[in-house]
């Protein structure tokens, strides 16, 4: 049953929310990442001004981001600052989210279950969905459209209702929200939906074939058509909005197609994260402390004390790394060690509650298994490393369940729940510590250049609330005073590789396809720039020297800028940035 809110739960969710808010702002206000935050604000300021993606220009993203910030731009003008507001309440709504996610799953299950739950969504406030990358951002959207899609699919399990109707309501709520995620990243989307989707078609087979009455009406039942009605629902109508609005055989074609030949990873990328030399010990270590915590040893004070300390060495190592590495690097991927470590004991755990559910079993009981879907779907674009940023409240989720498991394991005459909790505790005091360190280091942000130096400002006031070290705002405004004054506002311009936000600062309407020159984003190959450019009336070349990203995101701009110089001349040299004219 659901249960009122108390002083205290208004305290907590206060907490989290601001505690996360703040460090979402405070992260805008002296890093920026422009290679990350120009793609989205420039293609929302396009979609602002009216060109449509798949349609008009290609794009290999989901829409639901660029739209949502295209409607920022249209609602509050082009002001970044706006922007970092949004990412600081849909961040601080995540951590909440992921509190009372947690707080229903151990309820009635672990004793302590409030102060446990507030316990385990503490680390979010340092590495909630938008604490590491600084950045309006889809995988930060769609992990907390999960969020918002976990805590409906609870509420229709687990809440009572008189009502019948409303019962229906709640499931057919659930089964629209399970589908968001796929509009906001494919990937991480779809596997969700696809384990939500396969889940129901078990539970609805053992309803209807295990126990033989295919027309009987149990809650169950009529709660899983309710949300397979929703999913059913909801896919239609996007389809059909998006047929009408980009046309379908594009959206499939770049969001699907196109976005997998260019970052589906291999087989073997994907499983060489639970390759871990780590795993060595930390699984051993973890399971002799669950066969501990199962024997009459459990029973004991000290075998409760024995089996802890087995359980918690992980966390307890990585901790110990804040002192043994000096180096934020080493630091960063102790932390990110405790990813496959906790995946593969969330893997065995979905097992064994399945298993021990047998035919009572409902679509609470595969929580982890949708969660570890959705996981794995984020990791298939770039990783361990690269992917894991926006998706820890997904960890603290499984983390939730692990505890759970731990509590049922006290053989008969142990003491309630204190191993679990103290784990929890253990968890919860790690991933907060060195979580801090890891987001404080920006260690996450390696892939760009982060010179030692105040945070520096832009004179532009449409760049309110960004800075950043180094040269590249001062260089940036620069550009732009030159192009105010030099490059009329209807012609068209390429800007390589596209770093800047350029378009979202300036309000013009951008003429060539493409505004970021990156093997992800860029379908086009240097004789098809160059004939692009001839059939578009491009006039003006703008090539950045002094790039902030540190990788070669153009690897074929050698060639590229040899056929464009047959075109262009040098006519001027600023500080960062070299200009051509046609």
């Amino acid at each position: 049953m659901e249960r009122s809110w108390g002083w205290r739960d208004f305290a907590a969710a206060s907490g989290l929310f601001f505690a996360t808010a703040g460090v979402i702002l405070w992260q805008n206000a002296h890093v920026a990442v422009f290679f990350d935050f120009s793609y989205v604000l420039d293609s929302a300021a396009r979609m602002a001004l009216g060109q449509r993606p798949y349609r008009d220009f290609p794009f290999v993203h989901a829409p639901l981001t660029f739209l949502i910030q295209a409607a920022v731009i249209r609602l509050t003008g082009r002001v970044f600052f706006h922007h970092a507001l949004y990412e600081a309440m849909v961040g601080g709504l995540g951590t909440l989210l992921t509190w009372r996610i947690v707080l229903r799953q151990l309820r009635q299950r672990v004793q302590w279950e409030w102060a446990l739950a507030l316990v385990l969504a503490a680390p979010l406030a340092v590495l909630g969905i938008y604490c590491i990358v600084p950045a309006p951002n889809y995988d930060c959207d769609c992990v907390f459209s999960l969020l918002v899609a976990i805590w409906l699919l609870q509420r229709m399990v687990m809440a009572q209702s008189p009502s019948r109707n409303r019962e229906l309501s709640r499931g057919f709520a659930a089964g629209a929200a399970i589908c968001v995620p796929l509009f906001f990243k494919q990937n991480i989307g779809l596997a969700f939906l696809t384990a939500v989707v396969g889940a129901v078609a078990l539970l609805m087979a053992a309803e209807w074939i295990g126990r033989g009455r295919p027309r009987a009406a149990k809650p169950q039942t009529a709660a899983l058509l309710a949300l397979s009605s929703g999913v059913g629902v909801t896919l239609m109508a996007a389809g059909r909005l998006i047929h009408f609005t980009f046309g379908i055989h594009n959206y499939i074609d770049w969001t699907i197609r196109f976005a997998a030949e260019r970052r589906l990873p291999e087989l073997a990328s994907m499983i060489n994260v639970y390759r871990d030399p780590r795993l060595l010990w930390t699984l051993p270590a973890v399971a002799a402390g669950v066969l501990m915590l199962r024997s009459r040893l459990g029973s004991s004070r000290w075998g409760q004390i024995g089996a802890f300390v087995l359980l918690a060495a992980p966390f307890a190592f990585t901790l110990c790394s804040l002192l043994i590495y000096d180096d934020a690097d080493e630091r960063g991927d102790s932390l990110l060690a405790l990813w496959p470590l906790l995946l593969i004991l969330a893997g065995l755990l979905a097992l064994a509650k399945l298993i021990k559910a047998g035919r009572e079993v409902n679509l609470l009981d595969f929580m982890p298994v949708l969660v570890l879907a959705a996981v794995t779907g984020a990791m298939m674009s770039q990783q361990l490393w690269g992917s894991t940023y926006a998706i820890w409240p997904l960890l603290m989720v499984l983390v939730a369940e692990l505890t759970i498991f731990v509590a049922s394991c006290r053989p008969p005459g142990g003491e309630r729940d204190v191993v679990a909790t103290a784990l929890g505790a253990a968890i919860s005091i790690t991933l907060l510590v060195c979580g801090g360190f890891y987001t404080a280091s920006e260690e996450r942000l390696s892939y760009i250049q982060l010179p030692d130096g105040p945070a520096i400002h832009s004179a532009f006031p449409q760049l309110a609330g960004m800075a950043t070290p180094g040269p590249y705002l001062p260089e940036f405004d620069e550009l732009l005073r030159f192009a105010a004054a030099n490059i009329p506002a209807n012609d068209g311009l390429i800007l390589i590789p596209g770093e800047d936000p350029f378009y979202f600062v300036t309000g013009r309407v951008p003429r060539f396809p493409v505004l970021l020159f990156d093997p992800t984003t860029d379908p086009y190959s240097p004789e098809q720039v160059a004939q692009l450019t001839l059939s578009r009336n491009i006039r003006w070349l703008v090539v950045k020297r002094d790039l902030q990203i540190k990788a070669n995101t153009m690897p074929q701009r050698e060639a590229t800028m040899k056929l464009l110089m047959g075109e262009f001349t040098p006519v001027a040299r600023l500080r960062g940035y070299d200009i051509y004219r046609r």
